[in-house]
């Protein structure tokens, strides 16, 4: 027995009947909104999953990888089963193990999601950096996010089947460079999920740290890392920044550094404390949520990171829009509000009536 399993279980609190709303990232949920609105959106949804041949995909794992459960793989079922009880998620959904030594786990599917977990998981995370990887899978289970994702898969093999057609493939394009840009966020709200089902910060940055550099962590410091990621953001010039926009455009998952920075944030604001003192949404209120809301804190948060962000480029826009009757963040924040409302409600951004044929661009999806 090792040394880390002699030592007492610590104490996790169970968040009962907690919504996804609780950990979802302000972009995230209102692009979810907007998605969920979209006029047409559940015709597309249903017309995909009609092609998305669902039992031959789980067919694949269960002729191919290792189904997990109290005889496979225990260690792994024990913590499975402790991140979806802290989430209060009755019903555990199938977790398969896949030999592949990167570190990377997945949620997929449509009618019934389910979720895969590489072997290099396994390998390089100790149980409570595992335990955040699982709550992170489990949180995008619960957020819905699984359906955007096979959404994104099944666009993805589309835009190479079509890249012989030009227009085809340009627009197929289009769209999952949108879906990617919300996937970034979704990333980010999962993260925030598994950090509430482990309920260690500290393993949930070493997760960060690992997905950098790997599984030793024995000459690496958080505080450094933290640093890292800071410089990240401010480093450079302009042509740094349009450096990183090539870097990140093409991306699902947002950097490490970035997710670690946007973790710490989150528990220095003292939104995770009080979620865990019991100060969150819960499910039963689901239906009664203000979505006008959900797009207003989706338009605040892009006009706060605006506002924050140390990107020579964004800090360049933030100058020349401080002598203009209104700031370069607003325009930012209030251009997100009337896409949102263009979508959901048949509104052009310029406020004319939206005609039928035109096509608005949804906020977007993706993640681990």
């Amino acid at each position: 027995m090792s040394a880390e399993e002699k030592l007492p279980a610590r104490r996790r609190v169970t968040l009962t009947g907690i919504s996804s709303r609780a950990w979802e990232h302000p972009a995230d949920r209102g692009a979810l909104t907007a998605l969920r609105e979209l006029r047409g959106f559940d015709d597309v949804l249903k017309a995909l999953n009609s092609l998305w041949n669902e039992r031959a995909y789980r067919l694949e794992f269960l002729g191919g990888a290792i189904r997990v459960d109290h005889r496979q793989y225990p260690r792994v079922h024990r913590l499975f089963a402790e991140s979806a009880a802290a989430l209060d998620l009755a019903e555990l959904p199938e977790l398969y193990i896949q030999y592949d030594r990167t570190l990377n786990g997945m949620c997929v599917g449509m009618s019934k999601p389910f979720i895969v977990v590489n072997s290099g998981a396994l390998e390089l995370l100790d149980d409570e950096e595992l335990r955040h990887l699982l709550g992170h899978e489990i949180g995008h289970l619960m957020s819905g996010h699984a359906v955007y994702r096979t959404m994104l898969v099944i666009l993805t093999n589309w835009a190479v089947a079509l890249a012989w057609l030009p227009l085809g493939s340009l627009a197929i394009r289009a769209i999952i460079t949108a879906l990617r840009e919300w996937w970034r966020k979704a990333e980010l709200s999962a993260d925030r999920a598994g950090l509430l089902s482990g309920q260690d910060p500290a393993a949930a940055l070493r997760l960060t740290m690992k997905l950098a550099g790997g599984g030793d962590l024995s000459e690496v410091d958080t505080a450094a890392f933290l640093e890292q990621a800071a410089e990240y953001d401010r480093t450079g010039d302009l042509r740094d920044s349009l450096i990183k926009i090539r870097m990140v455009v093409g991306r699902s998952h947002p950097l490490p550094v970035g997710r670690a920075a946007a973790l710490r944030q989150w528990v220095d604001s003292g939104a995770y404390a009080r979620v865990l003192g019991g100060d969150y949404p819960r499910r039963d209120d689901d239906r009664t949520a203000s979505a006008s809301a959900d797009a207003k804190a989706a338009a605040d948060s892009y006009r706060e990171a605006f506002a924050t962000s140390q990107d020579p480029l964004v800090s360049l826009l933030r100058r020349l829009g401080d002598g203009a009757s209104g700031s370069v963040g607003d325009w930012v924040g209030a251009g997100a509000s009337r896409l949102r409302d263009w979508m959901g409600t048949g509104t052009a951004p310029d406020g004319s009536p939206r005609r039928d044929g035109d096509e608005a661009d949804a906020p977007p999806s993706d993640g681990r």
